[in-house]
């Protein structure tokens, strides 16, 4: 996903606690620069600050990043020549959403509760096979018009 020209991430939004893969192709790119580092923190006061070497590639400059529980992921980038693209003094500054709890799933099953869903299961299918051989069969008994297969020997 293109979020501002010549910057790509590996996902449709940030979110909290997770890793991003960030390509970069902008100036310092272009410009042939042969080491490339990304340069970010979170939140307004930029906390966390970090700095790690972009590998280059063929489509750019890129590196993974563990997003942080903050409001914002702010970074701009340096080359080996102290060269800074911050965006024209504004740097690169996204938002990052919050894990919304309802979707977490929380692990706590026993060794107990398995197996009582696995034993309802089974009679639930039992049941159910009953219940449809009586409702097959019994009228046919009833009425007469059961017939069984002979089988010529």
């Amino acid at each position: 996903m293109e979020l501002v020209k010549n910057i790509f991430f590996n996902t449709d939004k940030l979110v909290e606690n997770s890793k991003v893969k960030i390509s970069y192709t902008g100036s310092l790119f272009q410009d042939g620069s042969e080491e490339v580092y990304l340069h970010y923190g979170f939140g307004l006061n930029w906390e966390n600050l970090n700095e790690v070497k972009m590998e280059k590639t063929e489509l750019g400059f890129q590196a993974e990043v563990e997003l942080a529980s903050f409001e914002t992921f702010n970074f701009c980038f340096r080359n080996e020549n102290d060269a800074w693209d911050n965006n024209d003094g504004q740097n690169y500054i996204f938002p990052i959403e919050k894990v919304e709890l309802s979707l977490v799933v929380k692990d706590e099953t026993e060794v107990v509760a398995p197996r009582r869903l696995r034993k309802s299961y089974i009679w639930s299918k039992k049941l159910r096979l009953a219940v449809y051989k009586i409702i097959t069969y019994l009228p046919k008994l009833i009425s007469g018009n059961y017939k069984r297969k002979i089988t010529n020997q």
